[in-house]
């Protein structure tokens, strides 16, 4: 049967006689980067908590492991379940599925605030990765509908900013609040938003968002959440154990693998599928989406490497960290709207190019980086790398958007963000495994005066042998901590350089055939 549907646009919310958007729809989108803010801040506030949940009286007595798990449960079920969020919401309606993943993630953080529990903590991390995985499709599509061709880019680029904005702030928000008050309000913080979030929504989004009406396809989002499940989850645990041979993990990655390669021949062959996959035979898709999982694979990596350089060899509070960091978020939020004005006269090819080869610059300044450096220095490689971020995945989210049909633009958009979330784990994971293995072996040799039990302790990082230098009344320890942690991150730095590099020779290979984007074409 053929799909039917409905699929309100800007005509539903009209720019004015000038041209211009309208005050409601900057209102609407305005609501549309609360919901992501609140979604991408929970990525990032929990970090500057970890130690107090693992204080026993403080906190919740969380082991390492369990810690972990606090972060990546929430990390794991949004980026499996967006997909299925995402043909939902084209199925119900994109604000229908909004408004209940709003719900969903407010009740969820109130759980998570009030837990007694190390487990219940990561169980109601969980249940709030499902309304953000309702939520993120929900209002790209919205966006999608609420703008035209016009104005849909700068619109994007605000809501792509938004994000480097709530990875910057998460951390100071968090600080501030752990400063004031216990480790739930860290959580409690998501109700106001979500009630804000929920009246904006009633108020100023378009009432009959897109609907699909057609045979459900239930094999095709059984087997894309069982594949995204196992791929993530042996990235995630890779990670954990620093150790990617381990047969549970291979088995995990290639069973992942896969169940995606089956759910491509279905997906080919069912008249009426979830998502479209030849829309991966468009470069421009294609290399649009691969770039932004990159751009946010160096975003997540930095942030976990250089949150330890902060608080560990410069003995920074989470409060003084989150505000060290808030000028990458100053350049994400330049960056993304500056990238629009740019696109519309170079064309996506030599901007997100450039970009990426921008924030590679930034990363790779992290090598002159040590312990006695200062913050100027340190702020000029992360403005670096919020600039060139910022201006890539502002134009490249656009160009997915760009290609979709009107009826599957919930999906589409499902697609592009669970490639960033895929991105930004593959980050953590990758980077911290080569931060951990090079400070392996830069500090072993330095602990061989120590017992066997306390030497192992302290091979695991720069905390625990920092910890066991004091236990051990040892202050060259320390030192040599600081200084292994150095050369570990010098070493992660070259490696996200490299992958940003990568990202930016995918653009510019993808775009340069003719045709794939209308600026390019004339220039290339």
């Amino acid at each position: 049967m053929a799909a039917q549907h409905t699929a309100p646009s800007s005509a539903d919310t009209p720019a004015d006689s000038s041209g211009s958007p309208t005050g409601r729809q900057w209102l609407a989108l305005s609501v549309l980067v609360l919901a992501q803010l609140a979604v991408w801040l929970d990525n990032t506030v929990l970090n500057v908590a970890l130690k107090t949940l693992a204080d026993p009286d403080e906190g919740l007595g969380a082991s390492p492991n369990q810690l972990q798990w606090s972060i990546s449960s929430y990390t794991l079920v949004f980026a499996v379940l967006l997909f299925t969020g995402g043909v939902l919401a084209d199925r119900y309606g994109h604000r229908t599925l909004l408004l209940t993943g709003m719900l969903g993630f407010g009740a969820a953080s109130a759980w998570a605030a009030y837990a007694g529990s190390a487990t219940e903590l990561i169980v109601a991390r969980g249940a709030m990765g499902v309304g953000s995985a309702l939520i993120m499709p929900a209002t790209l599509a919205l966006i999608a509908q609420v703008f035209d061709e016009r104005h849909r880019a700068t619109a994007i680029a605000i809501w792509s900013g938004s994000s480097g904005l709530a990875i910057a702030t998460g951390p100071m928000l968090g600080g501030a609040l752990l400063d004031h008050f216990w480790w739930g309000s860290v959580f409690l913080v998501n109700v106001p938003i979500v009630v804000l979030c929920l009246a904006g929504s009633l108020a100023f989004l378009p009432g009959t968002a897109a609907k699909v009406r057609q045979k459900f396809d239930p094999l095709g989002v059984l087997l894309s959440t069982a594949g995204l499940f196992a791929i993530v989850w042996g990235i995630i645990e890779g990670g954990h154990r620093n150790d990617w041979t381990d047969p549970a993990i291979l088995i995990s990655l290639s069973g992942g693998a896969l169940l995606i390669a089956v759910f491509v021949i279905v997906e080919l062959r069912v008249p009426n599928p979830s998502f479209d996959v030849r829309l991966f035979r468009n470069t421009r898709f294609t290399g649009a989406s691969v770039a932004v999982m990159l751009v946010f694979f160096g975003l997540n990596g930095c942030m976990y490497y250089t949150t330890f350089y902060l608080q560990g060899v410069h003995d920074q509070s989470p409060l003084t960290c989150g505000l060290t960091l808030a000028p990458i978020a100053a350049g994400v939020l330049l960056g993304a709207p500056f990238s629009a004005v740019l696109v519309k006269r170079f064309g996506i090819r030599p901007v997100v190019t450039t970009a990426m080869l921008i924030a590679a610059t930034g990363f790779c300044g992290y090598v002159f980086l040590d312990e006695h450096s200062g913050l100027p220095l340190f702020w000029l490689f992360v403005v670096l790398q919020g600039l060139g971020m910022g201006a890539a995945v502002a134009p490249t989210t656009e160009a997915i958007m760009s290609v979709l049909p009107a009826d599957r633009t919930g999906a589409g958009s499902a697609v592009n963000n669970s490639l960033r979330q895929v991105g930004g784990v593959l980050g953590v994971a990758v980077l911290g495994s080569v931060l951990t293995t090079v400070y392996r072996d830069k500090i072993t040799p330095k602990l061989t005066d120590l017992p066997p039990q306390a030497a192992d302790t302290a091979r695991e990082s720069a905390e625990s042998t920092r910890l066991v230098a004091h236990h051990q009344g040892l202050p060259r320890l320390s030192a040599f901590a600081d200084s292994a942690f150095i050369d570990a991150m010098h070493v992660a730095a070259v490696v996200g350089s490299a992958v940003s590099a990568a990202g930016a020779a995918i653009i510019w290979t993808t775009y340069r055939r003719h045709g794939t984007d209308g600026h390019d074409a004339a220039r290339d």
